[in-house]
């Protein structure tokens, strides 16, 4: 089924997956993991409600209860996983998509992320093949709507620092982040998209699509503000503008972080994804912690920080994970930590620009996408003709290939959600950074679609 995904089930909903599936996936899901009870939220998109009532009618129908925590951001039903105890949990969500996708995130027990390797290729194989037939015995929804929300920001508010004197625009895309930020941040912060609506008439989103964040660079200049915030959809995924208005990029912030959290911790493990500014890991080494890579995407990345006992770890997708939330992301806790760093930098009298000035050591290409069928075969060319050329100072397959080289490095990889090839270069310098990248282009060429 196209709706199954490597993190996920995501898609256009009514053509990708329809509510039949929907059904069948509630009434196999507690089969999964041998659940009686399992936690469901949504989001707001106009498809949540008619995908939630169906999901809870398939979980019931198979014997299993439900509780029902409705509206709910991703990172919220992550907490309440691993807090309450589930054996399995569904946000009901598609992320950053645009607004007539829809999906679901599921979870095991301890918030453990489910993907298709750990249990949707299970799911979508029961979906396709097997027959539904209710039980006698139905199980029963709880409405937990109005449940453990006032726990959950008493959680969050103790990452929360002093941030007097920080002037912040905050735009919350319209989306979940709504639900909570400004029961925490100071009734001084200028909102955008402040109202939880799944049309998203603001703009999209996605914050990494530079069009969707137009609006808050615009109003941190015009309203001289010290730093800008916008959250995702679903608000598991936060990013940043300075005081000029310029985008900061995601992974630069993993180095942010480590300036705070690895006081006190060290030798800690911090993870990062294969794309991740070659500056991070070597900042992480300087404050005495132990930086770690790893594949680009939640499925993998809550995992691995699990499994290695990490302290905390980020992407250059905006998502951040922390060992004291269960291992798992929260774009809103990732945001009060740095929020009070750049608070405090600025009562010392550093700018946001400045503070990543001294974190940005290198020149870096941003992410590049191409459209390409035959992603396997251009890949193996372009590593092939670097790797023949020169032997790498490091040299990482287990998501594309990451190759680098003394003064520069790429990572090439496909996409597992969006039918491209991406790229990201980095160099100590514009001219070889500009030479490398086209370099690469032109071997790209003969295989991007026309």
């Amino acid at each position: 089924m196209k709706a199954f995904k490597a993190y996920d089930i995501r898609g256009v909903y009514g053509t990708d997956f329809d509510k039949e599936a929907v059904y069948r996936m509630g009434f196999f899901l507690p089969r999964l993991f041998g659940a009686h009870l399992i936690a469901v939220g949504c989001d707001a998109r106009l498809s949540s409600p008619e995908i939630s009532q169906t999901l809870l009618q398939g979980i019931t129908d198979s014997g299993a209860d439900a509780d029902f925590y409705d509206l709910s951001t991703t990172p919220f039903m992550y907490w309440v996983t691993a807090r309450q105890g589930y054996e399995t949990s569904v946000m009901i969500t598609a992320s950053h998509n645009p607004k007539n996708h829809n999906g679901l995130k599921i979870s095991a027990k301890n918030a453990v992320p489910v993907g298709y390797d750990t249990g949707l290729n299970k799911l979508e194989h029961w979906v396709e093949n097997e027959t539904p037939v209710p039980v006698a015995n139905k199980g029963k929804v709880n409405d937990c709507s109005n449940k453990l929300k006032k726990e959950y920001l008493e959680f969050q508010r103790q990452y929360l620092g002093d941030l007097s004197g920080l002037k912040m625009v905050v735009d919350c895309s319209n989306g979940m982040a709504n639900l909570f930020v400004k029961q925490l941040l100071p009734d001084s912060v200028i909102y955008l998209a402040d109202t939880i609506d799944g049309t998203f008439p603001c703009h999209e989103p996605n914050p990494l699509e530079p069009a969707n964040i137009v609006a808050l660079q615009q109003k941190v200049r015009e309203t001289h503000a010290d730093i800008g915030v916008i959250y995702d959809g679903d608000a598991d995924r936060v990013m940043f503008v300075d005081e000029n208005g310029n985008f900061v990029s995601p992974d630069l912030m993993i180095g942010l972080l480590a300036t705070r959290l690895l006081k006190g911790n060290a030798g800690a493990k911090v993870l990062q994804d294969i794309r991740t500014s070659k500056a991070v890991a070597e900042l992480i080494a300087e404050l005495g912690g132990e930086p770690c890579i790893w594949r680009v995407g939640r499925a993998y990345a809550a995992k691995k920080l699990r499994d290695i006992d990490g302290l905390f770890g980020g992407e250059l997708a905006g998502h951040y994970y922390f060992r004291d939330f269960y291992y798992s992301d929260s774009g809103i806790m990732a945001s009060l930590l740095i929020l009070s760093i750049i608070a405090e930098e600025h009562r010392n009298g550093k700018s946001f620009s400045q503070v990543m000035a001294g974190i940005a050591r290198y020149k870096n290409s941003g992410e590049i996408n191409f459209t390409i069928d035959k992603k396997a075969e251009a890949m193996e060319v372009v590593k092939n003709h670097f790797c023949n050329a020169e032997q790498p100072t490091r040299f990482l397959d287990f998501d594309g290939y990451r190759v680098e080289y003394q003064h520069w490095w790429f990572n090439i990889r496909p996409s597992n959600t969006e039918p491209y090839l991406r790229l990201i270069l980095e160099a100590d310098t514009d001219e070889l950074l500009a030479q490398k990248t086209d370099e690469i282009k032109r071997l790209l060429a003969p295989f991007i679609c026309k």
